[in-house]
């Protein structure tokens, strides 16, 4: 995700630090460039306008051009900027303490609302809750038996009365929900393939009827600005309370997540990532902006592993990557883990292998080929891949199928990231956890 932006940063990232000294003309070259890429990636003109005032603001300072890594400096605030225009986030839901606690998807048709509904459920059963998924669009035929099927899939109720009004239906399925012991309801409502009158107007009788605890808009983040547009448009007519982005793991450019805060005023709660019914996340903009600029991701790498692993294995792998302690040997052990929590780019973008030479392609039936490398070391040099020279890298690029080129930059890469770790420990270490590793590859 992201590739279209990331990219474009980073070409900024290494023409500032080509300059050595910063000065003022070249940090506003870099400002310009800084645009051009977020405008490439579909950000909202309004938005990147704001977001490169600020960023110049900041920038062009006597503490950046006087800073001993002035380039460095760029990069952090750059991040910082970054989070404050995603942020702050808010994942959480506020249930009712007092019943029914209901849920309200809205949104244009083909956003995903209905599978996003069925994972939300997913999502809520997983934190002790008992969901129940309401079929309140009676507008597209297939839509009830869809979110059935997928009902079944989860072994979560689905609640439907196709011949009443959408109002009426979900206005029953509190009713329902309470008797059956249900504690949370997420209703799936009709879609259009535009914002209309009718479309509004449905929504509001809804809201005035269940009076839901949580609004939330569905957008496909693939449709960029058509996304940041119908979500200033639902929120302005039905005042929403967060958007969820669909598909976002498609989006190589990233516009609709960079604008849809600074448009709405309503934050990121969920996104997307994955057509899998766990494949729905909280948002998190200080974890997203990270990933944007190619740094790691050892929070949510390490929540996801909890999913996969148990807790002992968890925390075990949390130490020794703060500690630079990871080995193959470790990599290898975790990759059936690995393989079973989410796609492989979003992973190993999280542990500082995104866009790794012969690695930023590799689709899941490649796997085999990173085994192989893996594989192809002695025990010794999985330990301590440090001792691997250039005899050694020709015999396990000749005993895996990759080429050396690949074996090097495997290594390479491999070093940098337990570096990062270990620098990241420190910091959390010393009281300063939260902090991000500024020494990380292609920024250092």
């Amino acid at each position: 995700m992201f590739e279209s932006i990331s990219k474009g940063l980073n070409n900024v990232f290494k023409k500032l630090r080509a300059r050595g000294v910063l000065t003022e003309d070249n940090i506003k070259e870099g400002l310009r460039e800084v645009r051009m890429a977020l405008l490439e990636a579909d950000v909202s003109f309004k938005v990147v306008r704001d977001f490169i005032k600020v960023l110049g603001e900041r920038a062009v300072g006597q503490d950046v051009i006087k800073s001993v890594t002035p380039g460095q400096q760029i990069v952090k605030i750059v991040h910082d900027e970054l989070v404050r225009l995603m942020g702050p986030s808010d994942p959480s839901i506020p249930y009712n303490p007092n019943g029914v606690t209901v849920i309200m998807l809205c949104g244009l048709q083909g956003s995903g609302k209905t599978t996003t509904a069925a994972k939300l459920a997913a999502y809520i059963r997983k934190r002790g809750r008992s969901p129940m998924l309401v079929a309140a669009d009676t507008q597209r035929p297939a839509a009830i038996d869809q979110l059935k099927v997928l009902g079944e899939q989860l072994d979560i109720p689905v609640f439907s009365e196709p011949t009443f009004t959408p109002p009426a239906i979900c206005k029953m399925s509190v009713k329902n929900a309470e008797s059956n012991a249900r504690d949370v309801v997420i209703l799936d409502t009709a879609g259009r393939l535009h914002i209309d009158e009718a479309l509004m107007k449905e929504l509001r009788e809804i809201d005035k009827k269940v009076k839901p605890q949580l609004k939330m808009l569905v957008a496909d983040a693939m449709t960029g600005q058509d996304a940041v547009n119908s979500a200033k448009e639902f929120n302005d007519q039905l005042d929403i309370d967060g958007v969820i982005l669909t598909k976002l793991d498609g989006d190589a450019r990233g516009g609709a997540a960079l604008s849809v805060k600074a448009v709405t005023g309503k934050p990121i709660k969920f996104v997307g990532v994955g057509e899998k019914l766990d494949r729905l996340e909280e948002f998190h903009a200080d974890r997203m902006a990270g990933r944007i600029l190619g740094m790691t991701d050892v929070v949510s790498f390490v929540e996801r592993a909890q999913e996969t692993i148990d807790k002992e294995q968890a925390e075990d792998m949390q130490k020794r990557l703060l500690k630079g302690r990871f080995t193959f040997d470790d990599f290898l052990n975790q990759l059936e883990h690995i393989k079973k929590m989410g796609p492989l780019q979003e992973i190993l973008s999280m542990v500082g292998f995104g866009g790794m030479k012969g690695l930023d392609e590799v689709g899941e039936d490649e796997l085999p080929r990173l085994e192989a490398a893996i594989r192809s070391m002695t025990p010794r040099e999985r330990r301590h891949p440090e001792i691997i020279d250039g005899s050694r890298r020709q015999r396990i690029a000749a005993g895996s199928g990759n080429d050396v080129q690949d074996i090097n930059a495997l290594l390479k890469q491999f070093k940098q990231m337990r570096k990062m770790m270990k620098s990241f420990g420190k910091k959390k270490k010393h009281g300063k956890g939260g902090g991000m590793p500024f020494q990380l590859p292609g920024f250092g």
